[in-house]
């Protein structure tokens, strides 16, 4: 019975293709926590994160007591500076977050991944046992949003831009996994990954 237990983050730039990643792991039955559900929670309940947010951004960062998320978005993300403040007010509680459920899957699991696009970012790196990149040439990231969600170059560029570049996440990922292909190709990746992690279980 294996009795180490792995922590793995998958990350990756705006329409790299993580999520995708992810939900297969999920069909393959792993424990994937997303980053970004956590912190919608956190930015929906916390009053003191709340209290927070319309000191730095405005009363109009929420309408009776739900984020204003258009507000918010053009508000945070035509500004790289209101980019650090709201990560300053989220990051430490979803690392805080992730942590105890983490704990919580240990107890009945010995591998569990979490998918955050900001893992260099928010410093989560050092969290982690591992941290696996999914990479794509930016012209075919920019493709994706905007056929699933109907993105503009301008809006593309300017959360591209608040990310830390590929090519220096690439010097501090212990796996690249590239996707400029189909879902198929992407799914045999994860698989392999799913191969060598359950080896280093069993070891």
């Amino acid at each position: 019975m294996p009795s180490k237990k792995i922590k793995v983050a998958v990350t990756g730039s705006i329409g790299s293709g993580k999520s995708a990643f992810c939900s297969y792991l999920r069909e393959q039955n792993f424990r994937v926590i997303e980053a970004d559900e956590v912190s919608k929670d956190i930015l929906s309940s916390d009053r003191s994160v709340h209290d927070k947010i319309r000191k730095a951004f405005g009363n109009e960062s929420f309408v009776n007591g739900k984020p204003n998320k258009k507000y918010l978005a053009k508000k945070v993300f035509s500004n790289s500076q209101n980019v650090i403040i709201i990560n300053s007010i989220l990051h430490p509680k979803v690392i805080r977050n992730i942590e105890q459920i983490i704990k919580q899957e240990f107890i009945k699991r010995n591998l569990v991944f979490v998918e955050a696009a900001l893992i260099y970012e928010a410093e989560m790196d050092r969290m982690f046992d591992f941290v696996v990149l999914i990479t794509a040439d930016k012209q075919i990231r920019f493709e994706r949003k905007k056929k699933t969600d109907n993105y503009s170059l301008d809006e593309f560029e300017r959360r591209d831009n608040n990310q830390v570049p590929d090519e220096e996440k690439k010097k501090s990922a212990d796996f690249i996994f590239e996707n400029n292909s189909g879902l198929e190709e992407l799914y045999s990746k994860a698989d392999l990954l799913i191969k060598i992690l359950n080896g280093m279980l069993l070891k």
